[in-house]
């Protein structure tokens, strides 16, 4: 768990000093009742605990983890799973993830184009627009 929590840490502290709002964030297990309330327990802890803690102890700190696949493969295959769903919403930051975890933007490309066949065009035309956002960020400026 230490290097779990390492990792997020550096992951995040990179992310965030480029200005890219990352999932990440949401992937910081709090470590005790004195830390800052991770990302999940800031989102949803106030409506619903338990979801939060699943999210911060199961999903975050167990299934993330676990060795059977690399972070890599485990990005891509969510980034899939949430095009073929339709969830722009949570896509967008498991983009954001994959390509910290090394997934490129065209092998996430190839896999909306897949998908296209698999789980439907209008899946795959709003996972093009997620991936713009995220590939190519408006500047504050604009």
């Amino acid at each position: 768990m230490k290097m779990f929590m390492h990792s997020l840490i550096r992951i995040s502290g990179t992310m965030l000093g480029l200005g890219i709002p990352t999932l990440v964030q949401a992937q910081t297990p709090a470590a005790n009742a004195t830390d800052k309330p991770s990302r999940a327990q800031q989102l949803m802890g106030d409506v619903a605990p338990k979801l939060a803690e699943l999210t911060d102890e199961v999903l975050l700190g167990d299934v993330w983890e676990r060795p059977g696949l690399a972070k890599r493969d485990r990005s891509l295959v969510t980034v899939a799973a949430l095009i073929a769903l339709n969830r722009p919403e949570q896509l967008r930051s498991h983009m954001q993830l994959a390509r910290t975890n090394g997934v490129t933007e065209t092998e996430i490309v190839e896999a909306i184009t897949q998908l296209a066949f698999y789980s439907g065009w209008p899946n795959a035309i709003t996972a093009v627009g997620v991936a713009r956002e995220v590939f190519h960020p408006k500047s504050e400026a604009e």
